[in-house]
């Protein structure tokens, strides 16, 4: 693990840039990469969002003002990427952003990529009927254990908002489970 304050000195001097940069996507990279894939479903997709977002953290490093830690900066980034991605995509199509996340999900039983079993395409299938902030702030409660201080940060909204969203969440992929039971 690298020290957060030296590898940001190091990524904003023009010097050390690159292997610091090397340095940021060896140790980010996965962690991002699944907040992303949770996001848009497909693994080749959300390998093009991880780049994107990437590109953008490289680009826009001496921008970065240290108000908050750069993990939380990089998940800003990576999360709007994300929504950027899907909203694109649904406009292409022509449907809303909620029916393109319909669409990737009932795709994903044929993911060769996808590893679940009945009851994770069920739970994923849930997550998808919610809207789109409350479908962030659970994945990233639930999947990745964000304290809800952490998504403040990441997703600038309230503590109590977040947990109230989070709750109501949390009911929302009851019901659905419950009412769409097939194991």
């Amino acid at each position: 693990m690298v020290d957060e304050k030296k590898l940001v000195a190091a990524l904003q001097s023009s010097s050390d840039k690159e292997r610091a940069f090397r340095a940021l996507v060896s140790q980010y990279k996965e962690r991002l990469y699944w907040h992303i894939r949770k996001m848009v479903i497909d693994h080749d997709d959300a390998d093009d969002v991880l780049q994107n977002t990437f590109i953008k953290v490289f680009r826009n490093i001496h921008n970065f003002k240290e108000d908050s830690k750069l993990y939380t900066w990089m998940y800003r980034i990576a999360t709007n990427e994300a929504i950027t991605f899907i909203n694109k995509r649904a406009k292409r199509a022509n449907i809303s952003s909620q029916e393109m996340k319909e669409a990737l999900i009932d795709r994903l039983e044929t993911d060769v990529y996808f590893e679940g079993d009945q009851i994770q395409l069920q739970l994923q299938k849930a997550i998808a009927t919610l809207p789109e902030k409350q479908q962030l702030i659970f994945n990233m409660k639930y999947f990745e254990d964000h304290t809800f201080e952490q998504l403040s940060g990441i997703l600038d909204t309230s503590v109590g908002g977040l947990k109230s969203s989070y709750h109501i969440a949390v009911k929302k992929i009851t019901a659905y489970v419950k009412g769409n039971e097939t194991f």
